[in-house]
C-alpha cells in the first residue's frame, strides 16, 4: 500500500481493468480469477496473469495514475466507452482493478448510475434510512439529517412514494441529496448525473460541489464543457482507457475524438456528415484561438467550405450563444433561399452577423446548418468557438437588441386637430 500525505485523498498507481466481450468466457475467467485470488496466485506467483490479455479480453482501463488532493476537482471527459465509468467504479470499490493500486482516504460518496443504491420498491424515505444504516449510522443520526435531505432534493410530496415511480430527474435529486447531505463525503464521484436534472437543480448542485471543495476532493465526469470548466481546476481527456496527459487543449482534442467521422487539419477539427463533408471553416475575427476577446458591436463572419454528398435544398443557418451556466442566451438565424448544391458540388456558405450585442461575459457558440423544409442537419458543432465579449452599452439584460425611437411634437398635433 502506498504512503499518502494527509491532503491526498485519492491515489491511483498504474491501475488497469480487463473485461471480456464473450459472456461464457467472462464467467469462466471470473471463476478462475476468484480461485487464483483465494490462493494468492495473481500477486505472488505470476505478473503475467495481470498484464496479459486472454482470448476476447480488452483493457477498459490501462496504466491509470494520478493523485487528487483535498480541495481539488478533477474533470474527466471522453467519448462513450473511453473508460470513465469503469475508473469511477474501481475508485468506489464496486469492482476491483486487475492491475495496480487505488488508495482512498476518508468516506466516499458516489453518483455513478441513476438509481444506484436505491431499492425501487421502497419509498424515498425508506431508502434514505437504508443508505444511512449501510453507512453505520444510527436511526437518530439519520433522522437528524432527514429534513435537510428532503429539502435539498425538493421532493417533500414524493418522499413517501416508491422510488420506482420517480422520474430520472427525481432519482438524481434524491441521490445527490443523500450523497452530499447524509454521507458528507471526503471524496465525491459524479458520473454524468446532472445531465438529466433541470436547469435550476443543476445550478444548485454545481454550487454545492464548489462549496464542498473546501473539505473534499471531487471527480466530475461530464460531456458538458461549461459545467466542467465551472467546477474543475484540472481536466483530463480519456482515450481508449488511457489518460491523455499530453494534450494542452483537452476540449479541442475531445471534439476530434468525439466524432468518428472527423478529421483534423491545421489544429482544427472538421466534420463529415451524411449530407456534406466540411472541408474548411474560418471565423472572422479569429475566434478559433482560445482566450479571444471581442467587442459586442464587432461584426462576425463564419465561412464554411463543404462538399455536398447529396443534393442540398434551401437551408437555415443558426448560431447559438450559451453562457457559462450553459443557458441559451440568444440565437442568430439566417435563411438561404434557392438550391444550395448538387451531389459532389463544392460550395462555400458565408454566415454574417453585424454585431452580436451581448453583455460582457464569456460565451460558448454552437453553429448548425439545417436543410429546409424538414430541418434535417447538414452540419452541426457541439462548440465552434468560445470568446469573452466586452460590451459598450448599458446593460439591460444579457443581450441588447437594436430598436428605433421617434419623437412626436404633441403641441403641433393639437394645433392640427384644432383646425
Amino acid at each position: 500500500i502506498l504512503s499518502m500525505s494527509s491532503d491526498v485523498l485519492i491515489r491511483c498507481d498504474k491501475v488497469g481493468k480487463k473485461f471480456c466481450r464473450d459472456l461464457k468466457k467472462s464467467l469462466w475467467y471470473g471463476v478462475k480469477d476468484s480461485v487464483a485470488d483465494l490462493v494468492g496466485f495473481n500477486k505472488s506467483q505470476s505478473d503475467d496473469v495481470e498484464t496479459t490479455l486472454r482470448d476476447n479480453e480488452f483493457w477498459a482501463n490501462k496504466d491509470i495514475s494520478f493523485e487528487l488532493k483535498r480541495g481539488e476537482c478533477l474533470g474527466l471527459i471522453g467519448r462513450n466507452g473511453a473508460g470513465k465509468t469503469t475508473l469511477l467504479k474501481m475508485i468506489n470499490g464496486l469492482i476491483k482493478p486487475d492491475q495496480g493500486y487505488i488508495d482512498i482516504r476518508g468516506r466516499v460518496g458516489a453518483l455513478i448510475a441513476l438509481g444506484a443504491g436505491f431499492n425501487p420498491t421502497l419509498t424515498g424515505r425508506e431508502n434514505i434510512y437504508v443508505n444511512g444504516s449501510i453507512l453505520g449510522m444510527s436511526k437518530k443520526e439519520i433522522s437528524a439529517k432527514f429534513n435537510e435531505i428532503v429539502e435539498f432534493a425538493e421532493l417533500p410530496e414524493y418522499i413517501d412514494s416508491p422510488v420506482k415511480t420517480y422520474s430520472s430527474g427525481m432519482s438524481v435529486r434524491l441521490g445527490f441529496a443523500v450523497a452530499v447531505v447524509l454521507i458528507q463525503p471526503d471524496v465525491l464521484l459524479l458520473d454524468e448525473v446532472l445531465a438529466v436534472g433541470d436547469r435550476a437543480f443543476r445550478a444548485k448542485c454545481l454550487n454545492t460541489v464548489t462549496d464542498m471543495l473546501k473539505n473534499s476532493a471531487v471527480i466530475f465526469v461530464s460531456h458538458n464543457e461549461p459545467h466542467v470548466k465551472r467546477v474543475c481546476d484540472q481536466v483530463i481527456l480519456m482515450v481508449d482507457g488511457h489518460l491523455d496527459l499530453h494534450t494542452s487543449d483537452v476540449f479541442q482534442a475531445f471534439l476530434h475524438y468525439n466524432s468518428a467521422d472527423s478529421k483534423q487539419f491545421n489544429n482544427q477539427v472538421y466534420w463529415v456528415t451524411p449530407k456534406a463533408e466540411v472541408l474548411s471553416l474560418t471565423v472572422t475575427p479569429d475566434l478559433l484561438k482560445s482566450g479571444y476577446q471581442m467587442r459586442s458591436t464587432e461584426p462576425l463572419t463564419i465561412r464554411i467550405k463543404g462538399r455536398a454528398k447529396v443534393s442540398l435544398k434551401e437551408c437555415v443557418a443558426l448560431l447559438i450563444a450559451r453562457s457559462r451556466a450553459d443557458d441559451i442566451v440568444v440565437g442568430f438565424q439566417a435563411e438561404r433561399r434557392g438550391h444550395l448544391a448538387s451531389i459532389g458540388d463544392i460550395f462555400e456558405l458565408v454566415f454574417h452577423v453585424d454585431s452580436i450585442r451581448l453583455a460582457t461575459g464569456h460565451y460558448t457558440f454552437i453553429f448548425c446548418l439545417f436543410e429546409q423544409p424538414d430541418f434535417q442537419i447538414i452540419f452541426k458543432t457541439e462548440q465552434i468557438f468560445s470568446a469573452t465579449v466586452l460590451a459598450n452599452f448599458i446593460h439591460g439584460g444579457i443581450a441588447n437588441l437594436d430598436a428605433q425611437v421617434s419623437v412626436i411634437r404633441l403641441d403641433d398635433e393639437i394645433e392640427l386637430t384644432g383646425e
